[in-house]
């Protein structure tokens, strides 16, 4: 995925499934000059992360 798609997922109105290694997560932010997203799982407790936005899947 890229920046400019995370932002459009952060900003949609609808729900849009986003997976990280498999597992879903849910997009807290991006830092676009660096490509970073800040993410938490939506199954379990887990603090947020950050991870590239490559690493991040559209479902």
């Amino acid at each position: 995925m890229d920046v400019q798609r995370v932002q459009q997922i952060i900003n949609s109105r609808e729900t849009i499934e986003v997976l990280h290694n498999g597992t879903p997560v849910w997009i807290e932010g991006v830092t676009p000059g660096k490509n970073i997203a800040k993410i938490r799982s939506l199954q379990g407790k887990e603090a947020t992360r950050e991870v590239p936005v490559t690493e991040l899947i559209e479902g």
